[in-house]
């Protein structure tokens, strides 16, 4: 887990600048070689640059202003220093045309860079109603030529056009707002890079509506509030009062974050497509292995003060409790905020993306060699120990000659920020290495383009939660209805399969079959024994397990359960043999388990509500009912059939509420309800044990209850 930061820690924000987007304060280093092999070191890493991927690798006067002729390493590192001229003379700039090779291969062989007040602005004939309903539209453009192409050469990218006078005054972007991404918040080819005052408000419009004053996203949050009482959302101003970020969650995701919330993804997707909406999610994964959002934000200004307004927002709504880890697409604002709002949890670059950049970084490698991707990809997530990662990396950059390469220099030199290798003794929630969730760019490319409005894309992202939560009370359903099969007659088998969902004990299953193809050698008797395991195949890669035979608790040197949750192949195989019964129930965290959602945090919080006098305070009462409530919502979700049930004996006990407040004296003679009734389910689908269910109200307050 991360504790304080190291000055080396620089080295690694610029280096994600390089890989996400350029921050404001990003600078180009010197071009020293760095040594792959090398050993990472707090505080320096390697002993060249961060930004090598970024820069002229051909120039050795390090040239300020591009020239014809100049050549770069790859398409990126020529945006990389555009960039860099763009934000000293003080122009924003966007990649105004690229053009693709012919072929199976379609490979970017061309990119051009223009400032973005090129082009004019074509307007549209109105009618008179259309005019008096719309104001105009500002617009950047203004016929400037200022531009800068770049064309692929073999292994290298060279300017092949160049203009660099404007048309227009320099210098006036606000430094103080930064970089803002390239969003695609403008229109189809129109990728803001950096950012002034006028072009903030031309993006806020864009995305709250004429004038930019959220006032359809503010009722939106008002309906929601009403709908949901416990729904949480705050909205970020400046000095002027125009909105810039805005959070909200509703109660389905602050029960997903009592429950799941130790490991979380803050996804920003966004900033890598097209699409319109500079949308952010916290989210993590459930108990069936399925992707749950923690809340939502839209994140017009990406400076440290906002960075850190949503986080300790966010973290607020979520009862004030930090998750273990987080895994970021990090730039240098985001991760100066992480280090102030969440100094606790271990902070991890996101490997997918790091390998899809590297995919970007090496095209034209991988087309020479076509295995090259899945030999990397295999390297990281696959092997099994850290001296196996550097040992098959360095084997993959001898067998094609890559050790000049900077961008495999630059992320190997910070392997230790994110390849899950370098960091399993912290919980991070992954049983599958190779398992990639759905993430909010997948969701943006199958659901919209640059014209879907702030309304559409609300709605509809709506309508893929409420999927998810589908999806998730399908798979509790089968849980609980069917029965995973076992492969084996041991009883731990067993027991992994009636305590775990249908999901994770598959993923259980893997580890308990795979280890019964173990050596395993006693190497120390005593009150704490140690084996060593080993493969036939692979005598050399040895891993070493201790129990305790006084708690039954064991450890093992790969440190798979504490960074995945469920025990690793080594320490069952040890278990098979020094007690072959059943596992200690310290090692099935509730969180992977069928009851994962039994809500003992909500029991808790309503007792200490319960201890204080209602009779004081309209909100002691208003939070104790609220709990109640979600209790008997997550309950009777759970299928079509208890859902109908549990629909009629609330709205009997809301109609009872109301027949109360009409006649208090009434009291203990109430006869619109009686919640002690049976009440009989009509599903076919469902057993006869389920059809009727006795006092169901009490039952969806009692957490030990299941359908079956």
């Amino acid at each position: 887990m991360e504790g304080k930061r190291a000055e080396g820690d620089e080295l690694i924000d610029d280096y994600v600048d390089c890989l996400i987007s350029l921050d404001t304060n990003a600078r180009p280093g010197p071009s020293d070689g760095l040594i792959l092999g090398a050993p990472v070191v707090e505080g320096a890493v390697g002993g060249g640059t961060e930004l090598d991927a970024m820069r002229d690798f051909a120039s050795a006067e390090d040239p300020k202003e591009p020239v014809l002729g100049m050549t770069f390493e790859s398409d990126e590192a020529a945006k990389a220093f555009y960039n860099e001229y763009a934000r000293r003379l003080g122009f924003p700039f966007r990649v105004g045309r690229s053009r693709r090779s012919k072929g199976t291969e379609e490979v970017v062989v061309m990119k051009r860079f223009v400032c973005s007040r090129e082009g004019t602005c074509k307007k549209k004939q109105k009618s008179p109603d259309e005019a008096t309903r719309k104001r105009e539209r500002m617009s950047m453009r203004e016929g400037c030529n200022a531009m800068m192409e770049v064309v692929r050469e073999s292994d290298h990218w060279i300017v092949s056009k160049l203009e660099k006078a404007h048309n227009h005054d320099l210098g006036t972007c606000s430094a103080n707002v930064g970089y803002i991404r390239a969003r695609g918040l403008l229109g189809g080819s129109d990728k803001v890079t950096m950012v002034g005052p006028d072009e903030m408000a031309f993006l806020r419009q864009n995305v709250l509506g004429e004038g930019g004053d959220a006032q359809g996203l503010i009722d939106y949050l008002k309906k929601t509030q009403v709908n949901d009482p416990a729904f949480s959302h705050a909205i970020q101003v400046d000095r002027n009062g125009c909105v810039v970020n805005v959070f909200w969650a509703d109660a389905r995701a602050k029960a997903a974050y009592r429950h799941f919330g130790d490991a979380v993804t803050f996804d920003t997707s966004y900033k890598k497509n097209k699409y319109m909406m500079p949308f952010v999610t916290f989210s993590g994964v459930n108990h069936h292995l399925q992707p749950v959002v923690f809340g939502c934000a839209l994140l017009m200004e990406e400076t440290e003060f906002s960075f850190v307004w949503l986080f300790e927002t966010w973290l607020a709504a979520m009862g004030g409790k930090a998750p273990c880890s987080l895994v970021t697409d990090q730039n240098r604002a985001m991760k100066a905020a992480i280090g102030k709002v969440f100094p606790n949890s271990c902070h991890r670059f996101c490997k997918w993306n790091i390998l899809g950049r590297t995919k970007q970084k090496l095209t034209h490698v991988y087309t020479e060699h076509p295995n090259l991707r899945d030999e990397l990809e295999s390297c990281v997530l696959e092997s099994e120990t850290t001296a196996t990662f550097e040992t098959t990396w360095m084997s993959i950059i001898d067998k094609y000659d890559l050790r000049k390469n900077s961008w495999l220099q630059a992320i190997y030199n910070i392997r230790q920020k994110w390849v899950p290798l370098y960091l399993m003794d912290t919980f991070f929630a992954e049983i599958a290495p190779t398992l990639k969730l759905e993430t909010m760019n997948d969701f943006y490319k199958k659901y919209f383009n640059t014209k879907t409005t702030l309304e559409v894309f609300l709605n509809q992202f709506n309508l893929r939660m409420a999927s998810q939560y589908d999806d998730e009370a399908k798979a509790d359903m089968d849980t609980y209805l069917n029965k995973a099969t076992t492969k084996t007659a041991s009883l731990i088998e067993k027991q992994a399969a009636s305590t775990y969902t249908k999901a994770v004990f598959s993923k259980f299953q893997e580890e308990f079959t795979e280890s019964l193809g173990f050596i395993i050698q006693k190497t120390g008797d005593g009150g704490i024994s140690k084996y060593s395991i080993t493969k036939d195949e692979d005598p050399s890669e040895t891993f070493y397990v201790t129990y305790n035979a006084s708690n039954k608790m064991a450890n093992c040197s790969c440190k798979y359960f504490e960074f995945s949750g469920i025990l690793c192949r080594h320490i069952l195989g040890v278990y098979i043999i020094v007690d072959p019964r059943t596992l200690p129930p310290d090692y099935f965290l509730k969180r992977w388990t069928r009851n994962a959602r039994d809500d003992d945090a909500l029991i808790e919080e309503s007792n200490n509500y319960h201890n204080e006098d209602p009779s004081q305070s309209i909100t002691v009462r208003y939070n104790v009912l609220c709990i109640d409530a979600i209790r008997c919502a997550e309950r009777g979700a759970g299928s079509e059939a208890v859902y109908k049930a549990a629909k009629d004996i609330l709205q009997k006990a809301y109609q009872e509420i109301i027949a109360y407040e009409r006649n208090p004296d009434r009291g203990s003679q109430r006869d619109v309800i009686n919640i002690n009734e049976d009440v009989t389910i009509d599903d076919q689908s469902m057993p006869d044990s389920g059809r009727k269910v006795t006092n169901l109200l009490g039952q969806f307050l009692d957490s030990s209850w299941s359908p079956v």
